[in-house]
């Protein structure tokens, strides 16, 4: 059945035919099957259903059955390999493209380790990148605010440094040791304490100004950082779940070529067997008598065909001739020649009535 036979047709044949038929039938069984199973672990990756993975990989597996199925009993056993390698060029060079569809699904099952691997990689990178890209966006803000908070502060370093300054400038006015050179608090120690103490006023009042804003720009600052790790928890989960069937395909394509290759010449060789059996396999038993019968098929629909032909000659003379005969029919001429005088005299009254009508 797998192979296309005719069953009453390979009755008639030996045991030995039957068997190299069964043998051809089950080349094409087993690649379905194996199509089968191929999709069926594709769509799974893919949907993540089981089953509609089994559903559309149960479709893909008849597909293909009906396919080799179809191009296997059509190819015919002819005398000369030339014809029938021919006509299986075109199957041959689909299988080509089947195999690859078959062979990369169970290619990712059976390197899974590895593609978890590569992929786990990968994911590592996207996620230092994602990082990357998001800090684009809040770095600039973050930096600038922290300039600002680094500029108030050394605003007040040095009106720290001013108002130390001139403590020490007033203390040593008092002990004698610079200025006036005269232990006391005389004028001029009095003026370079006010001055001090004007100083020290404004290093308070810009110190409170700019503790103020710098409380502000860390708040803000703590701000963008918490928006930053939440855009990053945000589309971390589109980088995990970043293992569908193309970066799967992807990441094998990273591993080395040769161990896929061979997996894909090993399909190769399963998706072609049922023509390359079909082709190998000699002109038997059951070849001949299906030629045979065709060949009889073909003889009868031409004698059909002839038949026809001379019937349709002979119809035509034989009307020709009963048409001739009826032409010199004095009977069949009166006949006809009273009808035509009624439809004249119809036609006239009728012509009549109605001029009769418009005056």
């Amino acid at each position: 059945m797998c192979s296309g036979a005719d069953p009453a047709l390979l009755e008639q044949c030996s045991g030995s035919e039957q068997i190299k038929q069964a043998g051809i039938g089950g080349t094409v069984f087993f690649t379905a099957l194996m199509a089968f199973i191929s999709s069926a672990y594709a769509l799974f990756t893919v949907f993540d259903q089981v089953w509609i993975a089994l559903f559309f990989g149960l479709v893909w597996g008849l597909l293909i059955f009906n396919l080799d199925r179809f191009i296997v009993s059509t190819i015919r056993k002819r005398d000369t390999f030339g014809p029938e390698l021919l006509q299986a060029i075109p199957r041959l060079l689909l299988a080509v493209i089947i195999a690859v569809v078959i062979s990369k699904p169970l290619e990712l099952k059976l390197f899974e380790k590895e593609i978890d691997r590569v992929l786990l990689e990968s994911k590592n990178a996207m996620t230092l990148d994602n990082r990357e890209q998001i800090a684009l966006t809040y770095t600039p803000q973050i930096e600038a605010l922290e300039a600002e908070n680094a500029n108030l502060k050394a605003e007040i370093a040095t009106k720290e440094a001013e108002v130390n300054a001139l403590y020490s400038t007033y203390i040593a006015e008092a002990e004698g040791r610079e200025g006036t050179l005269k232990v006391g608090k005389g004028p001029v120690y009095k003026e370079k304490r006010e001055k001090h103490d004007a100083t020290l006023a404004e290093l308070q009042a810009l110190r409170e100004a700019n503790n103020a804003l710098i409380a502000g720009n860390r708040e803000s600052i703590a701000l963008l950082k918490n928006d930053y790790e939440q855009q990053v928890t945000t589309t971390q989960p589109v980088i995990d779940g970043f293992d569908g069937l193309m970066a799967r395909i992807d990441a094998l394509e990273a591993l080395p070529w040769l161990p896929s290759f061979f997996i894909f010449l090993l399909f190769l060789a399963v998706e072609t067997m049922p023509i390359i059996s079909k082709l190998m396999a000699p002109k038997g038993e059951y070849d001949i008598k299906l030629e045979r019968s065709l060949s009889a098929l073909e003889s009868f629909a031409a004698q059909q065909a002839d038949q026809q032909k001379q019937q349709r000659t002979t119809d035509a003379a034989i009307n020709d001739k009963i048409y001739e005969d009826l032409r010199e029919d004095e009977e069949l001429y009166r006949h006809k020649r009273q009808n035509a005088i009624d439809v004249l005299k119809f036609q006239s009254d009728v012509f009549y009535e109605r001029q009769k009508g418009s005056v």
